[in-house]
Formats: structure tokens, sequence, C-alpha cells
């Protein structure tokens, strides 16, 4: 029996024969190494970040606003300060003086019902103020006074007063006679008490009573063509050594030991005059 032998391709048109395998080689291969080959990837390209760059250079705007903006206060607050300083040298201001020259007690009563339920106080006061002006370039347009005594031992209030509004020019004084300070109030037990103590102290010691007065007001000050706006200013007078009225004959208090001093308040300094 013989062997029968199979083509292995069928015969081309041209009557030749084609190998199959070599002619058409496997795709499936090529694709597969191409996947898996990194060399064959697209190169990576990172993309601008546009949105950072556009925070850093808004941080940037901000930190040299508030730079700038911190350089300017400071240099305001140096030139305001040089200027301050060369005004002060050049008009030497000096705090107006106050001085109590006399001070009559007409009456200074305090009468308790029997009971001690309530008590009042009764009081009246005279007395001569004199008021200067040292500055020599500085001049002083004062309101009206509200004038008010107390005990300088505990502050109890013991009456009070006015004094009309005046104006002071350079290097001038002005002196008011006859300011009458009175009273007629009724106090609390805290205030009766620490009022008779203070009395009786003073009676047991000197046969005195020490009195202490305070005026406030508003002042504006000119300084050439310059105005300031109206500002607070008290004045206090302590050591008012006083002695209680017998009957209708009114006391001399001595005066000579007393010291006034004026405070004035300029809006954010403090300047004491």
């Amino acid at each position: 029996m013989s062997d029968k032998v199979f083509p292995s391709s069928k015969p081309a048109a041209n009557g030749t024969t084609t190998n199959a395998t070599t002619n058409n080689p496997p795709t499936a291969a090529t694709n597969k190494s191409h996947l898996y080959n990194p060399t064959s990837r697209p190169p990576y390209r990172p993309q601008p970040h546009t949105r950072r760059h556009r925070s850093r250079s808004g941080r940037n705007i901000c930190c040299c606003c508030c730079f700038w903006t911190i350089l300017t206060i400071l240099l305001l607050l140096l030139l305001a300060s040089i200027a301050g300083a060369a005004l002060y040298i050049l008009y030497r201001p000096h705090r107006p003086t106050f001085t109590i020259t006399s001070l009559r007690i007409h009456r200074l009563n305090l009468t308790t019902s029997p009971d001690s339920s309530s008590s009042h106080l009764s009081t009246l006061f005279n007395l001569t103020v004199i008021s200067k002006n040292p500055n020599s370039h500085i001049s002083l347009d004062y309101e009206p006074f509200t004038v008010s005594a107390l005990s300088d031992g505990n502050d109890v209030f013991l009456g009070n007063g006015t004094l009309p509004a005046f104006s002071l020019s350079k290097k001038n004084q002005t002196s008011f006679r006859n300011v009458v300070i009175s009273g007629s109030n009724d106090l609390d037990v805290d205030a009766v008490n620490s009022l008779r103590s203070d009395l009786k102290k003073k009676k047991s010691e000197t046969g005195s009573v020490m009195l202490k007065i305070e005026m406030d007001t508003k002042v504006k000050m000119k300084v050439g063509g310059l105005k300031t706006k109206k500002v607070g200013i008290r004045v206090t007078c302590d050591g008012i050594k006083g002695s209680i009225p017998k009957g209708k004959i009114p006391t001399v208090a001595v005066t000579a030991n007393s010291k006034c001093k004026a405070d004035l308040r300029i809006k954010i300094w403090r300047w004491t005059f």
C-alpha cells in the first residue's frame, strides 16, 4: 500500500506554492509586544498649574500692601511726634494755675431724725478764686465751671456752685469773688458715718475740718491762628482747713497751705498742665 501525501497548501494561481507560515506572520504576538513595551508609550508632559501661580501672586500683592500700609502709619506717627516735639519746644506750654485765696464757712449743719432713720446736711460756703494763664503764646477760653465742695477725708459731697465762662489771654489773670457753694442734701447711712467720723476726728485733734474744692469745665486753646477742640479739665484744690461755725457768725478757713492742680486730657494722650 502506498502512502498518501497531502499538499501543505493549495497551488497558487500561477502554479507556484506559497508558505503560509513565512509570508503571513502572526499579528497577535506583535500587538501584545506593543502593549507591554514601555518605550512605545507616549511621553508624559505635565500641565502648568495656573491656579497655584495665581494664588502665589495674590499673596505677594497682599503682603506688599500690608507692608506699605504699616510703613505709612509708622511714618505718620513719626512725623506727628516730631511736630508735637517741635511745637512743645517752640511754645513751651505751661499749665494754668488756680488759687483759692479765701473761703468762709457760713453753715455746716448735720441733723439726724430722733429715730436715726434719716439725716440731712445743710451747707453754705463763700470763696474767692484766682485763675492765671502763664503761657506767652497760648490763650485759653473756658466754659462755665461747676464747683463742688467735698470733705477731704472721705469725699462726702457737701454742696455745689458755678463759675461763669471767661477767657484768659497771654500772660493774664482774672479773679472771682463771692462764689457761693451751697447744699441741702439727705445723706445715706454710709455718708453720715463717714462725715461724722471725719468731723469728730478733726474736732478732737485740731478743732477744724479739712475741705476739698473741685472745679470742672471745658477749655479751648488758641495758638496763633490755630484753635483746639474743647477738652475737659478738672481743677482740684485740697488742704483747706476750716472750722465749723457756731451760730450765725461765719468762720474763715485757712487756705495758705492749699494746693490746686489742673488736669487736662486731650483725646489720645494726656497733657497735664
